[in-house]
């Protein structure tokens, strides 16, 4: 690891020798990336399980019916290949900016439109015509190589900074429980979906997708990540229970 006095500005909240303040850095930054992997983790196992209900919930009234929510539904579901990059990506982009570095998160960002072009030309348009596909389904394709783009990206960001501050990222161990959670509570909700029928979609994302994110909390409390027992220890804090 390599670290020069200026490299790390003086930050206001992070003071020392620069050894220290990498140091710092570095906690910060795994802090925001395991709170924002709690939260994206989940939604996008979301969208790419139960993405049909969602849709149809939130669009599915007048001339929009099912077809266009399955449709929708497949756009969600490409999505969610560059979800948890994409954003964790940001967290990375804003540390170089505390280091008073623009040009490289600028660098691999035009690195990500670049590929994001090229992939989503070839997604979009010969792709489907290749996998016998209607044409309309090339949007999912956009989505999809825009996600694989932001991987890319993220790679990019996380090995640079760990060349200047030390190793930096999510564990491994940390990542499977998140996504164990998050596939537990879709193959419930999924069961539910399937069990309940058709009906009307209030009702199908009432009792789907609320005993989704019951189940995800409850398996990640259970597995006694940190991130799992402070939302429920605020939740109930706000209905005037006090955690022991």
């Amino acid at each position: 690891m390599s670290v020069s006095a200026g490299e790390l500005p003086a930050m206001s909240s992070a003071l020392g020798t620069s050894a220290e303040i990498a140091d710092q850095l570095r906690q910060r930054l795994d802090d925001g990336l395991r709170r924002i992997a709690f939260f994206i983790v989940p939604s996008a196992m979301a969208m790419l399980a139960l993405g049909d209900v969602m849709t149809a919930v939130l669009y599915q009234t007048g001339e929009f019916k099912r077809d266009a929510s399955q449709y929708v539904w497949g756009i969600l579901a490409g999505s969610t290949i560059g979800l948890l990059a994409s954003t964790l990506g940001r967290l990375y982009a804003s540390t170089y900016y505390a280091l008073h570095d623009t040009r490289t998160p600028l660098r691999f960002a035009l690195i990500r439109v670049t590929l994001t072009t090229g992939l989503g030309y070839l997604c979009a348009i010969p792709l489907p015509a290749l996998l016998g596909l209607d044409p309309k389904w090339g949007a999912a394709g956009l989505t999809a190589s825009a996600g694989v783009a932001g991987w890319v990206e993220f790679v990019l960001l996380r090995r640079s900074l760990n060349r200047r501050i030390g190793q930096t990222g999510l564990s491994l161990g940390y990542v499977s429980k998140l996504w164990l959670a998050a596939a537990v509570g879709g193959a419930v909700g999924w069961t539910i979906k399937l069990a309940i029928g058709q009906h009307h979609p209030v009702i199908v994302a009432a009792l789907v997708l609320l005993p989704y994110g019951l189940i995800y909390f409850a398996v990640a409390f259970a597995l006694r990540l940190p991130e799992a027992n402070a939302v429920i220890g605020r939740a109930l804090s706000f209905v005037g229970i006090r955690k022991r």
